[in-house]
């Protein structure tokens, strides 16, 4: 079973084509089912806002690219410059650390793991987590639990959240006069109204799909609740928005931004897009008095204050190696498997046939001396027969003489 990785990463891939290859997760297992009709054995895919990985384990070659690009309706020569394949020894390593949090946009941020751990569940569902992928996730959790327990690289993680804030009081003196509208209800729009509302805003405003999501966070941050079919209506009362939603299709468009802005007679508005595909239309960015940034613009805001945790990435990095090779070892042991059950029922049939041959001689009233003689040279001649052909068919084939040599602890000297 060869196993392999595919993807791109806001390393490889700019921001507008990472949406494009964003898997829905209600439509993953579908997903899944599709891409193991076409020869894949085995299948897991991590998709978030800043990768999408195919995680395959088959045993023959097979076009993973081509799969994922028609997918999504792209040319596969869209996606190839973008996206690296990592075979065997590599994938382990690859996955390794993105579990541990080595190759995220924060280096050490934790919300991959679980962003791993639902594409296992997804995998599962699906029936597409076989043995091979199933013990490399778990083994990716275990490594992420081991580097986290004995280095720092979680210390002072410096989240998109806390980049979101330091940005905003860039744009205005004191945020505590602001009010802020949050659209979106999940784990990083909760963890943005965490840090923003530290900041004590004059007001906090919750806008979902789901009416009761939405009031359940308004209710814990002491806002109110917004369903999304209310943004043309009250957007151009709040200062700052930050949208961090599942939706394929942007949510608010260069149209509902230009009447909010002349609503708020030109007063500046800071919005923060930290969802992939995009909520908020690329073109608000070029507008007066509009400061729109993505999940790719806090990038560099998150890179400083990386120093204090880069001395952890080389203990990280050591811890990963070891692993590494002993999940290699356990592969290329569990691809000997076959070949050892052969080998030992090659050995139980000519014992057998042996004993058949002994048990009849003896039935007859053979001499029992005799019948064990017999016995023994037949079965080493029959054990022997293989070795000792294959060495006289190639005689010149020094690798095998080596093999057997060490096979049977020999010198090979006379």
């Amino acid at each position: 079973m060869q196993l392999f990785a595919l993807g791109m990463s806001h390393q490889t891939a700019p921001l507008a084509l990472r949406e494009r290859v964003v898997f829905d997760s209600e439509r993953l297992q579908g997903a899944l089912s599709e891409l193991v009709s076409k020869g894949v054995g085995e299948a897991a895919i991590v998709s978030t806002c800043n990768r999408t990985e195919l995680y395959c384990a088959s045993a023959d070659p097979t076009d993973a690219l081509q799969w994922m690009a028609e997918y999504h309706r792209l040319g596969k020569q869209e996606l190839e410059p973008f996206t690296y394949t990592l075979p065997q020894e590599n994938a382990v390593r690859h996955a390794f650390r993105v579990a541990s949090g080595l190759d995220s946009m924060v280096l050490g941020e934790p919300q991959i793991l679980g962003q791993m751990k639902d594409a296992v569940r997804a995998a599962e569902s699906a029936g597409t987590l076989g043995t091979t992928l199933n013990r490399l996730f778990q083994r990716s959790f275990a490594v992420a639990k081991e580097v986290r327990t004995n280095t720092r690289i979680g210390a002072n993680v410096v989240s998109l959240a806390a980049a979101a804030v330091k940005l905003a009081a860039r744009i205005f003196s004191s945020i505590s006069e602001q009010k802020i509208l949050f659209i979106g209800a999940g784990e990083m729009i909760e963890l943005c109204t965490t840090h923003f509302s530290a900041q004590h805003p004059k007001a906090m405003a919750f806008a979902n799909r789901t009416f009761e999501r939405a009031e359940a966070l308004a209710q814990r941050f002491h806002g109110h609740a917004l369903l999304l079919r209310d943004l043309p209506e009250v957007l151009a009362d709040y200062d700052i928005v930050v949208s961090c939603t599942a939706s394929s299709l942007p949510i608010i468009g260069k149209g509902l931004v230009e009447r909010a802005i002349k609503a708020r007679r030109h007063r500046p508005v800071f919005m923060v897009d930290l969802a992939v595909p995009r909520d908020i239309e690329a073109e608000v960015a070029s507008m007066d008095d509009v400061f729109l940034y993505s999940v790719d613009d806090l990038a560099q805001m998150v890179r400083e204050g990386m120093d204090a945790r880069e001395s952890a990435v080389v203990q990280a990095e050591a811890i990963i190696e070891t692993q590494v090779g002993s999940f290699v070892h356990w592969m290329r042991a569990r691809d000997r498997v076959p070949l050892i059950r052969q080998l030992r029922e090659t050995g139980e049939a000519a014992r057998l046939a042996e004993v058949d041959r002994a048990l009849r001689q003896l039935a007859r009233g053979d001499d029992p001396k005799a019948v064990l003689e017999a016995l023994s040279h037949g079965l080493t001649n029959k054990l022997l027969h293989a070795p000792t052909q294959a060495l006289n068919q190639r005689e010149e084939d020094q690798s095998l003489s080596e093999a057997i040599a060490r096979l049977y602890h020999l010198s090979g000297r006379e």
